[in-house]
């Protein structure tokens, strides 16, 4: 399942599943995440996993790569039920103030801000991985119609809980943030809480987000309904 294990730096192993980008892959990748994290392997410090590799990064004190290396290869894996990963509905605001680059996306695609939301909205999206900032979700896969490369030159400030849309994925920013992805609006939700120890991202690998639209008025009282 593993096509490499190979060093990264003087304390880090990194594990490459291919290169394509795909849900089979990546819920390997997820499986191995999973596994390693249960047994609690003496010396591993962090655990971080991406569309198709797993960076485990480990004390020199305790462990060492060769040692890892044939620990993870000869690892009896568990199978996980994926339907223990959850379905999360998040609602956006896409009135003009929040849908930041709705104009760039209609000149580039083609098609207009209707058709564009509707074509967001009408799918379901798989969470490949977090990261960048914390608990920000990068979510695909987005429909062939409206994918669109980041913006030439990207912003200094993204705003927190903006949505933006680059190539096959979208993602939510989780914090206000620099940033190049093309905003297309906003959710109220709070994506990721730092006062939860246990489980502080609302999304995370392997579960699956769904969007749905709110109105101005809706997001204002969001909170205040909660």
């Amino acid at each position: 399942m593993i096509k490499n294990i190979s060093n990264l730096g003087d304390a880090a192993l990194y594990c490459d599943f291919g290169n394509e980008v795909n849900k089979e892959i990546n819920s390997k990748v997820i499986n191995y995440f999973k596994n390693i994290k249960e047994k609690n392997i003496s010396g591993v410090t962090n655990i971080a996993p991406s569309y198709n590799k797993l960076i485990i990064t480990f004390d020199l004190d305790i462990t060492n790569f060769e040692k890892l290396k044939k620990e993870i290869k000869n690892m009896d894996l568990k199978s996980y039920n994926n339907d223990k990963n959850k379905l999360i509905k998040i609602p956006v605001c896409c009135d003009d103030e929040f849908a930041l680059d709705i104009n760039r996306l209609e000149d580039k695609l083609k098609i207009s801000k209707d058709q564009i939301l509707k074509n967001f909205f009408a799918k379901e999206y798989f969470c490949y991985m977090t990261g960048f900032i914390a608990g920000m979700p990068f979510l695909g896969n987005l429909d062939e119609k409206i994918r669109l490369k980041r913006l030439e030159t990207p912003r200094v400030k993204v705003p927190k809980g903006s949505v933006g849309l680059t190539e096959k994925f979208c993602n939510i920013y989780t914090f206000e943030s620099p940033g190049g992805w093309n905003i297309i609006g906003n959710t109220p939700l709070k994506i990721f809480n730092k006062s939860n120890d246990l489980n502080p991202a609302l999304v995370n690998p392997g579960d699956t987000v769904s969007f749905f639209k709110i109105n101005r008025k809706e997001y204002n009282n969001w909170n205040d309904q909660k």
